[in-house]
This record gives structure tokens, C-alpha cells and sequence, in this order.
């Protein structure tokens, strides 16, 4: 088992060698993800429509 005092020095150590993003990487990245959640809400808003229409044309012609 290691030193508790060790231990919180190693984990200094290791939080140093972290590379954090600029605030332009944040902003970008934050922007890209909302895009892409807009972009699939309406793929899969436009499958939704296809599909229920394909199964009201089906349910009308058997019923």
C-alpha cells in the first residue's frame, strides 16, 4: 500500500502533465456537438415521419 503523502504527489505530478484545451477548442468543440445533435434530431425526425407514413399507407390498404 502506498504512502498516502506519495500518493497525493504522484497525483500532482500527473495532473501537471495534463493538456487542457484553450477556450477557442472548447468553444468549437461545443458548437460542433450542437450542430450535430440538430443535424440527427432531424435524420431521425425525417425516418419517423417515412415510417409512420409507410405504416398509415399499409394499415389504410388492409384497413
Amino acid at each position: 500500500m502506498a504512502n498516502p503523502l506519495q500518493f497525493i504527489q504522484q497525483t500532482r505530478a500527473e495532473i501537471g502533465k495534463v493538456v487542457w484545451p484553450t477556450r477557442r477548442e472548447v468553444f468549437v468543440t461545443t458548437v460542433m456537438v450542437f450542430i450535430m445533435a440538430t443535424l440527427t434530431a432531424i435524420f431521425f425526425g425525417l425516418v419517423d415521419l417515412g415510417i409512420r407514413g409507410a405504416l398509415q399507407g399499409i394499415l389504410g390498404f388492409f384497413g
